[in-house]
């Protein structure tokens, strides 16, 4: 129970999107400094990531890593000599998991509030709840973007990105006993027209294969830009996966939240940041942040909390 608002149960569906989902981290914080506590913590992908680190404890130490990152260190996270099953470097990726959202030893079962990482079977394509087991490989398993992570074996079953399926996971909250749940949606203009005004500055890399294939790990981190006076040039290999997994994310994320919405649905404008684009988290933090400040009136009113003086 949530002492604030009486009886309610508070639930949070934080959202898929990459890079966007620092934006759950301003959520987050501004939530708290409110006196708004979530009770359920739901989240999908780099939601699962983010919601996981709080409820951890971790988040802190979250915000920390990702505002002291460098392109540098995300292109840390590939191993391009080793890309048979994915790209990302499995001994890194468990080494944040564990140093930065939940240590090896911390099971969902057991923490102080209902927790959910939302997930995609990769059989048969229906959506997968983690309610119990090892926090740090429910989260990895909810991010476990196609082609980028390896699909993490679960019960007898592959599962992958739980965006695939529920990209913002009410009904998940409501399940786990919320009462009210407030939705983050990281895709609302995702398909929008972009901004030309942010340029990537072209860094020099070792004309080697492993050079090429670090371009075009920063070319997927960018592909969410309008390539302007380029409308006639053929879409590059990771421009061309990144936009498709807006549309069918963007497509998903309608459906779902048209037949189950939240109470209360921030949406950070935040479609301008590419996929790996860590470097700009502070930004994404501030938008979560801004959005639900002046979402907080509303919050406060709808589950009976007396407006602050």
């Amino acid at each position: 129970m949530n002492d604030s608002t009486g009886s309610l149960k508070i639930g949070l569906a934080l959202g898929s999107g990459a890079s966007r989902g620092w934006s759950h981290v301003g959520v987050l914080k501004a939530l708290l400094e409110a006196g708004i506590e979530p009770d359920v913590i739901c989240g999908t992908s780099v939601g699962a990531m983010v919601g996981g680190s709080y409820i951890a404890g971790n988040l802190d130490e979250l915000e920390q890593w990702v505002l002291g990152s460098s392109r540098s260190d995300v292109l840390g996270f590939f191993n391009f000599r080793m890309a048979r099953t994915a790209l990302v470097d499995i001994e890194r990726l468990n080494w944040f998991l564990h140093n930065f959202v939940a240590s090896t030893d911390i099971r969902i079962e057991n923490l102080h509030k209902p927790y959910a990482a939302v997930c995609s079977n990769l059989e048969t394509g229906r959506e997968v709840w983690l309610t119990e087991g090892g926090l740090a490989d429910a989260v990895r398993a909810s991010m476990a973007m196609p082609g980028l992570f390896p699909a993490v074996r679960n019960n007898q079953r592959w599962l992958v990105d739980g965006g695939l399926v529920n990209p913002v996971p009410v009904t998940a909250c409501r399940a786990l006993g919320a009462d009210f749940v407030i939705g983050v949606n990281l895709n609302t203009d995702i398909l929008s027209k972009r901004s030309n005004k942010k340029q990537l500055t072209a860094v020099p890399e070792v004309d080697s294969v492993l050079g090429n294939l670090k371009k075009q790990a920063k070319e997927y981190s960018s592909s969410l830009f309008a390539n302007s006076g380029e409308q006639d040039k053929a879409p590059g290999l990771f421009a061309t996966i990144s936009k498709s997994i807006n549309i069918f994310q963007d497509r998903i994320t309608r459906s779902r939240l048209a037949g189950d919405p939240a109470d209360v649905l921030i949406s950070p404008r935040v479609g301008d940041i590419g996929m790996l684009e860590f470097q700009r988290a502070a930004e994404a933090m501030e938008e979560g942040a801004a959005r639900v400040r002046s979402a907080i009136p509303e919050i406060r009113g709808l589950v009976g909390m007396p407006a602050k003086e």
